[in-house]
């Protein structure tokens, strides 16, 4: 390698002494440009080897699963579904004592006047609940039942309370949907009177 290659900070005078006799005749300006197209030819060719050299060798190949293995159920895990109601901790009710009975208005475009309330788990999360249903008898220290399931158009209520469990009351006069708002089937004599 020639010396004017060493260094990157040379100036032209000290590349026309370190030069070799047989240089001396080329006009300097060429001799600069001849240094410097060597030099960056050299600095490519450095960069080549240390990329090869940086890159990773591995001895293993790639193993994939095979239609046999995969049809076994042995690919790799699925992630674990996060729970819309993190605060029954996988549970699908949790006892609770109602701290404050609420009115809230939705989001919009609704409009309305739901009924809600704050309920202190008996894992002591507090959560708000919608109460679902025409009427309630809820009020301050009834035990209650809650649930998942989030109210649409309430901003920040993520569960529902029971009807029919604990100290909340099903729906009066309620004939559809029944099992949903925790009324018994009405009996003749209930439907007569």
């Amino acid at each position: 390698m020639l010396p004017f290659l060493k260094s990157r900070t040379t100036n032209s005078f000290q590349l026309l002494r370190s030069l070799p006799y047989s240089y001396s005749c080329t006009p300097p300006s060429q001799l600069i440009k001849k240094a410097s197209s060597q030099y960056s030819s050299s600095l490519i060719s450095l960069s080549r080897y240390n990329r090869t050299q940086v890159s990773q060798f591995s001895t293993t190949s790639i193993v994939q699963a095979t239609l046999n293995q995969i049809k076994r159920g042995s690919g790799p895990p699925r992630r674990k579904k996060q729970t819309t109601a993190p605060a029954l901790d996988h549970c699908p009710f949790k006892k609770g004592i109602v701290l404050k009975v609420m009115i809230l208005k939705p989001k919009k475009p609704n409009s309305a006047q739901r009924k809600a309330c704050r309920v202190r788990l008996s894992n002591g999360n507090v959560i708000s609940a919608y109460i679902p249903g025409e009427g309630h008898n809820a009020q301050e220290h009834s035990i209650v039942y809650v649930r998942g399931g989030r109210c649409q158009d309430l901003p920040g209520v993520k569960y529902h309370l029971v009807r029919g469990v604990g100290d909340l009351s099903g729906v009066v006069n309620r004939v559809t949907s029944r099992s949903k708002y925790g009324v018994k089937k009405p009996t003749k004599a209930n439907a007569a009177a």
